[in-house]
């Protein structure tokens, strides 16, 4: 009579087990480090498309990787607009010396947003995941902190590196 319980336990242990086995990745990055979008929640999610022939692009990034570094209110997420293989793909970020994640595969479909026509193009979704602006042309730290309502000054400094969590 006791392999009833025993038997229940185990159940219930694996279907735990295989449960937590299927928080799959929502998207990976360059390096190969896998996202899940719910884990974003409560943060701004700066999505910047480049390219490396795009010169207002290359200003740019460095106000993005400012940006990144500074404020743990949000995350940059760079999206390489030529989509080169692995190879070009590392050239390009070390080139720009780029420090955000760089999604590995354009997310324009799963985010249900456009892929844009103009570079660089900078998505803002805001910390419910909804899409907040739309801003075409080059943007600086604090062009993009007034985008989102915020002042310099307003959002905490980094104290580490940031990580995910805002949701589109």
């Amino acid at each position: 009579m006791m392999k009833l319980p025993v038997l229940g336990s185990l159940l219930i242990l694996v279907l735990l087990i295989s449960g937590l086995s299927c928080s799959q990745p929502d998207f990976y990055d360059t390096q190969g480090k896998g996202y899940r979008y719910a884990d974003f929640s409560g943060k701004w999610l700066v999505i910047n498309y480049w390219a490396t022939w795009c010169a207002p692009c290359i200003t740019e990034i460095p106000e993005l990787i400012a940006l990144n570094a500074k404020h743990d209110a949000l995350l940059v997420l760079g999206v390489n607009y030529d989509q080169p293989d692995a190879e070009g793909m590392a050239r390009d970020l070390a080139r720009l010396n780029i420090s955000f994640p760089v999604y590995a595969e354009d997310p324009h479909q799963r985010l249900g947003i456009d892929r844009p026509a103009v570079l660089p193009t900078t998505f803002i979704f805001d910390p419910d995941g909804n899409l907040h602006r739309t801003l075409v042309g080059p943007q600086t730290e604090a062009s993009l902190l007034d985008a989102m309502g915020m002042s310099p000054s307003a959002t905490p400094s980094a104290t580490s590196s940031a990580t995910p969590s805002a949701t589109p």
